[in-house]
């Protein structure tokens, strides 16, 4: 198994996202790229922790590679939004791929150039380096399973 990391917008429709891939094991949500040590929901929504809500997707890559997982990443949000998906306003909703490894951060970089191909704004999805992903409150984990409802919040 190997892990990637990806934000884009409300953590709760990527992991659902992403968990419709077939060779995505666990997209559990979280916090990453900000100051703050195991930060809350509230911290990161009403205060200046500089995290972003993300996934940390664990995936077989004998069934789905790190680049199919970008060409998702790309189709399930709007990275020319800066701050911004949909309703959703806030740094903490930012667009960002956070590589575990040279190889990651090489492979993000060239699928956001050929990404941009199909945007006419450009891309402001951030790449970098990954920190420790600190794993979000228990009732934000399967939150659209949870309670049997269909995800509503990205594209």
């Amino acid at each position: 198994m190997e892990k990637a990391i990806f934000a884009a917008g409300c953590f709760w429709g990527v992991e659902s996202a992403f968990m419709e891939i077939p060779g995505v094991k666990f997209a559990p949500c979280g916090y990453i790229g900000g100051h703050k040590d195991n930060p809350t929901y509230q911290e990161v929504c009403h205060t200046d922790t500089g995290h972003a809500e993300a996934v940390e997707v664990e995936f077989d890559p004998e069934k789905v590679s790190y680049e199919q997982l970008l060409d998702a990443f790309w189709r399930m949000h709007d990275p020319t939004t800066l701050n911004r998906q949909g309703p959703d306003v806030g740094s903490q909703y930012r667009s960002a791929i956070f590589y575990v490894s040279d190889e990651q951060r090489a492979q993000a970089e060239e699928s956001k150039a050929r990404a941009q191909a199909d945007f006419s704004r450009p891309i402001v999805t951030e790449i970098s380096e990954a920190g420790t992903f600190w794993r979000a409150e228990e009732y934000h984990q399967m939150y659209f399973a949870k309670r049997g409802i269909a995800p509503a919040c990205h594209i």
